[in-house]
């Protein structure tokens, strides 16, 4: 029987489900244990604290990788309704670093913490053997009191799905920044490919200014930060995490001008791509439009996408066609795209290949 080799990404969400149901907790102390579809842990510290915390790499990115890192770990933490205090980052480099290199990268790290108040406590770092580029794994924690924890299973049948921003700031941001050459020979501009470059910092990959803002305004049941897969992806994990239905209307889901350029050059799909920078947030209807409200306020811009409904009715999206099935992505629209760069065959070919 041939063995089975993985794609580039995230594993199956099947497949992570499997080793999952291995873990068995014993330690009263840990509030939320490993889920698919929950990024948080929570344990129980000190009678009346609450420890969050958070791991996450940052594979795809190589330019300003250490601002990607602890943004993308403080994301995490921010659906939670908590603000990320403390980070520790394993930095791996190739052989052949620069010590100007690796000081570009810590200070990427260190400046990334300064702009979000968190605290660098500690971490790694090394030349590694036979890698191709910096790989960074970051550690953020976060400290709550002892309340109800936001989870992504919390969302409830009859809530709305709020979407803040829009597709795919870091998706298009990371393109932007590693792959100019591939973009300028699909016939996009220059001017087009900096601004996706800008998105890293405007309107920005961070969460926290957001999910703060709701926790504090109105009744949010779940937030959630749609990274590897897109949106698409991570309203998936929410329904999965709270055993929901989900119907989202694609006419309502922001994509922003650069993501629509881009995705139609590259053939694709903006719901299946990176998506840090926006948060899913479900809340009971009586509460959206006060949530909307303040963050119009801060300049936020954030939309209603769909409602969440029970899990019988599955997921769903209405499209100018019809209703069907909302897409499920094996693997995010960048990996797809970068690895069928590398190999010399274009996405849109290899999304084909094979059929008649």
């Amino acid at each position: 029987m041939p063995v089975k080799t993985l794609p580039t990404g995230k594993l199956p969400n099947k497949l992570l489900q499997k080793f999952l149901n291995k873990i068995k907790i014993k330690d009263d102390r840990v509030i939320l244990g490993p889920s698919v579809g929950e990024d948080v842990a929570v344990i129980k510290f000190g009678g009346s604290k609450l420890l969050m915390v958070k791991t996450d790499p940052v594979t795809f990115a190589t330019d300003l990788i250490g601002w990607y890192a602890v943004n993308v770990n403080a994301n995490d933490i921010a659906t939670m309704g908590v603000r990320p205090r403390w980070f520790l980052a394993t930095i791996l480099l190739p052989e052949g670093s620069t010590e100007r290199e690796a000081e570009n990268i810590f200070d990427q790290v260190l400046q990334a913490c300064n702009s979000l108040d968190i605290s660098l406590v500690g971490g790694h770092t090394e030349i590694t053997y036979d890698l191709k580029r910096p790989i960074i794994v970051g550690c953020m924690l976060g400290e709550a009191d002892n309340h109800h924890v936001i989870a992504t299973s919390g969302a409830k049948p009859g809530d709305d799905i709020v979407l803040t921003k829009g597709l795919a700031i870091e998706g298009i941001s990371v393109l932007g920044r590693e792959a100019r050459q591939s973009l300028l020979s699909a016939g996009l501009t220059g001017d087009l490919i900096q601004r996706a470059a800008d998105c890293l910092f405007s309107p920005g990959i961070s969460v926290l200014k957001e999910a703060l803002i709701a926790v504090k305004t109105a009744k949010v049941s779940a937030m959630h930060d749609p990274t590897e897969g897109g949106l698409s992806t991570g309203l998936w994990e929410i329904a999965s995490a709270a055993r929901v239905g989900i119907i989202v209307d694609e006419a309502k889901i922001p994509v922003l001008p650069e993501c629509r350029d881009i995705c139609d050059k590259l053939s694709l799909n903006p719901l299946g791509l990176l998506a840090s920078g926006a948060l899913i947030i479900t809340l009971p209807s009586s509460e959206t439009a006060k949530l909307t409200a303040a963050l119009q306020e801060n300049s936020i811009n954030a939309a209603v996408i769909g409602s969440v409904v029970n899990a019988a009715e599955g997921l769903k999206m209405l499209t100018t066609k019809g209703t069907r099935e909302l897409p499920l992505f094996q693997r995010d629209e960048l990996a797809r795209f970068l690895s069928s760069r590398d190999s010399g065959i274009s996405p849109d070919a290899k999304r084909h290949k094979g059929r008649s």
